[in-house]
Order: C-alpha cells, then structure tokens, then sequence
C-alpha cells in the first residue's frame, strides 16, 4: 500500500480503511446489491485465531443473541475467503454476531467478503476492536499498542485511524506503564480506567488501588489520596503528615489537571500568586509535558 494511499484514509475509520480491499466477485448476473453483501452458510465460516478481542462478555452476548432470533442479523459480517479443508472463510470483523448467530441456530449469515492478506486482516481486526464502546480500558490500550508496534503507526495516526484525540490515544497508552497486578484489576473490572490513571502518578500503584477497592474511593477520592500519599501522608489518611486543607475549587482544578496529564498536578495558592508543580516519573513523561506545553 502506497504512502499515498495510507494518508489519504487517516482520520475515516475503519469503513474507510475497509474500503481499500477489493470485494470478493459475486457471480456474474449478481445484483449490486448482492455483490456487497453475500449470505454465506455458518458451518462454511469461522472465527479469526488471531482475533485481537479475547473476553466476551456473556451477558452481553446473550442480549445479542436474543436481538438475533428476533430480528436477524442487521449489520453483516467482515470475512475473507481461505483455502481450508473444513471450511472457505475466516472472519475480520464481527465474531461477536457470528457467535450469536451461532447461539440462535442460524444456518445462514450476511456478510461482505474482502481480499486482504495476513497484515490487513490484523489491522482490520484491531481498529474494529479499538472502536467498540464496550471494550474494557486494557483491551483498548493494547490494541492501540499493536497497531503502533506492528503497523509503524504514531500516536497521530492511530488517533485518526480509531477517530479519537491523540490525549485520549496517549492517556490509554500509560495504562500499559501500571504493574501486571493493577492491569489485572482493571480487566477484572475491578477499577475503573480513571481510577488507574490516578494510581499511575503514584511511586506506589499497588498500594493505592488496595485502597482504592478497600475503602471503595470514587476517583476524585483517589486523585487526592494520590496527592496525600505524594506529600508524606502514606495511608492517604490523614494525621500529622496529612497535606493542608484545599477549597473544594483548587481541588476540582488539581482533578481536571491530573486527569488530562495522567500526573500528580499539586496547585498551592500564595499571598501573590501561586504555583503548580507537575510529577513526573521518568522523562519519557518529562518530554510528553513538554511537548503538550510547547503546541501553539
């Protein structure tokens, strides 16, 4: 694929990059229609081995399936054709409705079959993933991290490619940085992303998201206890080494700050003036701040 061509699709999502492949040649005499989207037999399809999305959601699926029995399968199935003994295609993109299909006893499903390769297949099946409202903070902040390592793609163009801000894309990205036991709360769902974003600005991760579940703190509850912690106040508690009391404004301010950084953001206000003070870990966050500060 051309440079040329690579460019020219960023910022239009999947359905454009979709576009690129060629469909599959329906019969001759085939209606337009019939061209675009083809209805091919279960037992000839099957799901993607490398299917980046991982967990389904049970609940979800079941909904799914009840919504397949009533009303058929709306939206068709991305497939390519493959050269296998036991069946001719392999989905790029919609397992969840060919499992529900499956669960509703369907013998046929709709689908569009495109011509792609190996490669674009994974990309096809990553930004398709990327883009789903219910995909759980990790899986999105891997599948952006695939399409950066195995695509040559910057933060830039995988926020165009997904359609989302290169700070959404980059705050996704530090959830990576958390240790193994954190980003397994936050897959369990036992955390929320803004919970994990806040324990990330902390030396000690770990211990605040064992509070955070232990003590049941909303976010903002943790964006302070973060702060506490970074002031000397170890349990985030309170005490003697507790930090000195805010107005609930400057407070706010810090929260919406931290958030958008994804760093502890301290405001201290003085008799003329102020000052802000940003944490930072390591200067690959050192160089992030300062590139976000130097944009015109």
């Amino acid at each position: 694929m051309s440079e040329e061509r690579k460019n020219s699709r960023l910022g239009k999502g999947l359905s454009a990059l979709i576009g690129e492949y060629d469909t599959f040649e329906a019969p001759e005499g085939a209606s337009d229609s019939v061209k675009e989207i083809q209805m091919l037999r279960m037992a000839q399809v099957r799901a993607n081995p490398q299917q980046p999305r991982k967990k389904f959601d049970e609940k979800k699926l079941a909904e799914l399936t009840a919504s397949v029995k009533a009303h058929g399968v709306l939206t068709p199935i991305l497939v390519r054709e493959v050269d296998h003994a036991d069946y001719k295609f392999q989905i790029i993109a919609g397992e969840r409705r060919f499992r529900a299909s499956k669960a509703a006893e369907l013998e046929e499903i709709p689908a569009r079959i495109l011509k792609t390769n190996d490669l674009q297949l994974l990309e096809i099946g990553l930004i398709e993933n990327v883009q789903r409202e219910d995909l759980n903070a990790m899986e999105e902040a891997e599948g952006y991290q695939a399409l950066m390592s195995r695509f040559g793609k910057t933060q830039e163009t995988v926020a165009e490619s997904v359609g989302k801000s290169r700070a959404h894309v980059a705050n996704m990205l530090r959830l990576l940085n958390l240790p193994e036991s954190v980003r397994d709360h936050l897959r369990a769902g036992d955390i929320t992303a803004g919970h994990a974003r806040a324990a990330l600005a902390s030396d000690d991760p770990d211990a605040v998201v064992e509070q955070v579940m232990a003590r049941k703190l909303s976010v903002r509850e943790t964006e302070a206890l973060v702060r506490k912690m970074a002031a000397g106040d170890l349990n985030g508690k309170g005490g003697a080494k507790a930090i000195e009391e805010k107005d609930v404004d400057t407070e706010a301010l810090e929260a919406d700050l931290s958030r958008a950084l994804g760093l502890v953001v301290d405001i201290k206000a003085k008799a003329n003036g102020g000052e802000i003070k940003i944490k930072y870990r390591d200067l690959e966050q050192l160089d992030d701040i300062c590139r976000r500060l130097s944009r015109n």
